[in-house]
This record gives structure tokens, C-alpha cells and sequence, in this order.
């Protein structure tokens, strides 16, 4: 039975019955309209109200609860349901598991058609929290409240936050108690510098009026101990800024890099602002298999590193090396997998077109006494051509590690040109990865394929194949 209201629907004891793409459950309307929801487990039965009408399905939100799933866990996190930053936590993980699983499936064969070789079962995560290595935080001046804030009658006190922004809302802050997602000290560093910064006075940013003094502080740890600090003042003013980093500093010793930035731009990006490095080393280090990885604030690195190991080695596994074979890497970032498989290649070549990432490639192949990578910067759809081939030699193995949005159709075309032994491509969206597939399925075929979730209590995975030539 559904009733208009307001022009939207509701619709009444809608089962929940799957998980789709970016995190959604999926429910059907009577009229045979898919129906996405955000706030529900598959197996819940719900009423649900929509806030958008489309040919094919509908967007809505569960309103009322009849039956819970038994798919549901208690989520962790007091924040869930407010901040946007875990939405699976109220799905037990064997199920998070299995519903990751299946889109990847999906993608690979409804997306790319492809036929798929027994599908090896995703690669969970062995700690589902505190897994991450690297955390943003934001400060605000007027801090999100709750319903219940807003309604009661008590006195709210002071509205400054250091936590997370509200989904789709650019300028509002939830202020974050304890988050699961980065080990100690992290939740201790940003309460003691939220109390602290209040208690002397030390100005929240205000993003919509572009004002204040206190805008972002980043956090990152690593498996060898290191910790990094760096806070982004929006204006140059040396007491307080000193203020806040001599505390920071005294009270956390274990803090081995603290570091700032002053950004008067109205955006948050630091790419193209000096960081400056106040106390300790401008870096900390990651270390994997005895490698060992530079990694600054401007760096990027996977933010699970337990689970960037497990990735490496499938994706090592998947290349199958002798110690013969000319081995390209594409996408190589600041160079980890170039680096994770050159013991076992003759030689790496490994192209990226960030020039900050590749100086940084260098720097770590250096420190690691690897000597048979070589690192070049360029648009890969551009430098990746035959001239380039023709001077670095033909690659019996291409790795290709994309952003989100996969590979360029030009950059697909040269690899089908130069017709490498195997590909192993990794992804982060399975969705562009499936259709970079097809492109190439006439020549190559999907011989392996394994799933690893790199962020448990959230619907993002990752996804290695191995094509080999048909």
C-alpha cells in the first residue's frame, strides 16, 4: 500500500533484500521500482519514504522497522548513523564480506561480460577496526547537533567540533568523541587538542565565512611506531600557533613528526602549500618485507597498511615472475609495488603522472638499495606510446593499478598494441574495471581473480584479476 505525501511516497513493509553499488540496500516497491536505501541491512522489512522519483527505481529512506535482519550487528561507533564515515557497522562482517563479494561478481559479468575463473573468496581483514593509518579531522566553529540537541532545553555550550563533515554537507562538522577507524593515540592527540584549543581560546574555522584559525589536522601512524602530526592554521599568527604546537608536542613525545601548514585559500588542499616541519623528522616510515617506505605529508600511501601487504602479495602472486621478465608498472603512485615485486623481476619500470609521488619513488628505491626500477613521470595516455616502449623495452608483464575512474580507452589500446604475456590489474571500483575488461577481453582472458577488503564497515573493495594472452 503506498499514500502521496508532500509529492514523495511511502511505501510500507518493503523487505530489504540485497546490497548494491556505493553501499546501498536495495528493497522493491509495489509497482515493481527498485527502490535504494542507505539506513537499512538486507533481510530488515521497513516502511520507507522517498525524496526521489526515477523511471527505473527510487531513492528513499526507512522510516518505520516491522522486522530486523539478522544479517544486523550493534554498530560500535556511538557517532553511526550520523557520521557518514562507516555506514556498514550495523551488518555483521561475514556479511559485509559476502555482499562485496557479489558486486564485484556482478560488475565483472553483468559490466564486462567477462567469464570468470573460479572466484577465489575475498580476503577479509583480520582487524575490522582501528585499521587505519592515516585520519583527517576538521575544526569548526558552529559544530552539527543532533535532533535531540536541538530539541532539548539544555544549555549546548560551547559549538566548536574536530571531527568529521556530515555527508553532503560541505560546510557542517560532527564532533567525533572516539572514532574506530585509526588506533590510539589518535583519539587521544584530537581531544586533547580540541580541549585545549578551546579552553585557550584558539579560533575554529568558519568554512562558509572564511574565518578563524584552526582549519584541518591530519593524522597518520605506521607498523614501525611512527607517528605524524600536522595541524592547518588558516592565517600566520605565531603566539597561538606556537601555543598550540609547543602543547601538542610536550604532551605527546611519541609524536615523531609534527608539522603545519597556513593556508589562505578557501579550499583545504595542501598540494600546493609548504608544509613546514615544527619538531621531530619532516617523514615517518612504513616497512614491508623489510622494504622501507618515506612517507611525508603530501604522500600517498594505503591507508591499511596490514591489508596493502596481503594486496602486494596477491598481486605479486598473480604476476607469477621467474626474475626474467621486463615488468611495467602503471599508476605506480610513489612506487610500492614496483618496489614489493622487483626482487622477483629483472626489471621494474614503473610510470606515474603526480612528478611529487615519483621524486618520491626514487627517494625510497634508493633508500632500499633497489637498483633494476626505473620511475618516469607523465599523462599516461600521453608518455605511455611506442616511443616509450621502443627506448624502456617491451614488458613481459604490465601491472596497472588505476584511480577509481580506470584506465584511459587510449591507455587500454597501447596495452592491447604491445600485447604483454599477463596483465594483473588492480582496482579499487570494480565498475571501471570490469568495463576496462571488456575492452580487452577479445585478447585476453580473466584467469584469476580475488577480492580484498581494505575498508571493513564500509562498501568499498578492492579487486585484483590476472589476464593472460588467449
Amino acid at each position: 500500500m503506498s499514500r502521496r505525501r508532500n509529492k514523495n511516497q511511502i511505501f510500507t513493509n518493503v523487505e530489504v533484500i540485497d546490497a548494491g553499488a556505493k553501499g546501498k540496500v536495495i528493497g522493491k516497491a509495489e509497482d515493481g521500482k527498485v527502490i535504494f536505501m542507505t539506513n537499512a541491512v538486507p533481510g530488515d522489512v521497513v516502511d520507507v519514504q522517498t525524496f526521489k522519483k526515477r523511471k527505473a527505481y527510487y531513492e528513499g529512506k526507512a522510516t518505520v522497522f516491522h522486522t530486523l535482519s539478522d544479517k544486523r550487528t550493534q554498530p560500535e561507533c556511538e557517532h553511526f548513523g550520523v557520521c557518514g564515515g562507516c555506514k556498514w557497522q550495523d551488518m555483521g562482517y561475514e556479511h559485509q564480506l559476502y555482499y562485496k563479494q557479489k558486486e564485484v561478481t556482478n560488475n565483472l559479468t553483468r559490466i564486462g561480460h567477462i567469464e570468470l575463473p573460479e572466484v577465489t573468496p575475498i580476503l577479509g581483514c583480520k582487524n575490522p577496526y582501528f585499521y587505519r593509518n592515516k585520519m583527517e579531522f576538521s575544526f569548526s566553529d558552529s559544530r552539527w547537533l543532533t535532533v535531540e540537541e536541538i530539541q532539548s532545553d539544555e544549555d549546548l555550550g560551547d559549538r566548536n567540533a574536530l571531527g568529521f563533515h556530515i555527508p553532503g554537507m560541505w560546510d557542517k562538522i560532527l564532533d567525533i568523541k572516539k572514532c574506530h577507524l585509526q588506533a590510539d593515540p589518535s583519539n587521544a592527540i584530537r581531544n586533547a587538542v580540541r580541549d585545549f584549543s578551546i579552553a585557550n581560546g584558539l579560533e575554529f574555522f568558519n568554512t562558509r565565512n572564511q574565518h578563524g584559525l584552526l582549519r584541518t589536522m591530519m593524522i597518520r601512524t605506521s607498523s614501525t611506531g611512527d607517528i605524524m602530526v600536522m595541524i592547518q592554521f588558516f592565517k600566520e599568527d605565531k603566539v597561538k600557533r606556537e601555543l598550540l604546537l609547543d602543547y601538542i608536542a610536550e604532551t605527546f613525545p611519541e609524536i615523531t613528526s609534527l608539522q603545519y601548514v597556513v593556508n589562505e585559500k578557501a579550499n583545504d588542499t595542501i598540494y600546493d602549500q609548504e608544509v613546514i616541519c615544527y619538531k621531530g623528522n619532516d617523514h615517518i616510515f612504513e616497512e614491508m618485507e623489510g622494504l622501507r617506505f618515506k612517507i611525508n605529508a603530501k604522500s600517498f600511501y594505503q591507508t591499511n597498511s596490514d591489508q596493502a601487504y596481503e594486496l602486494y602479495k596477491i598481486t605479486r602472486d598473480f604476476a607469477g615472475l621467474s626474475g626474467n621478465e621486463l615488468v611495467y608498472d602503471l599508476y605506480t603512485g610513489t612506487g610500492t609495488i614496483a618496489q614489493f615485486v622487483a626482487k622477483e623481476a629483472q626489471k621494474v619500470v614503473g610510470v606515474e603522472a603526480v612528478p611529487d609521488a615519483i621524486l618520491a619513488a626514487k627517494e625510497n628505491a634508493e633508500l632500499n638499495g633497489i637498483q633494476n626500477v626505473d620511475f618516469y613521470v607523465g599523462d599516461m595516455k600521453k608518455v605511455f606510446n611506442q616511443d616509450f616502449i621502443n627506448t624502456h623495452g617491451h614488458p613481459d608483464v604490465i601491472i596497472t593499478d588505476p584511480p577509481r575512474d580506470g584506465m584511459h580507452k587510449d591507455v587500454v589500446q597501447q596495452i592491447l598494441n604491445i600485447s604483454p604475456k599477463k596483465i594483473v590489474y588492480v582496482s579499487c571500483n570494480s565498475a571501471t574495471q570490469a568495463r576496462d575488461l571488456q575492452l580487452m577481453d577479445a585478447q585476453y582472458k580473466v584467469t584469476r581473480t580475488q577480492a580484498v577488503d581494505m575498508f571493513p564497515q564500509t562498501h568499498h573493495v578492492e579487486n585484483v584479476v590476472l589476464l593472460e594472452r588467449r
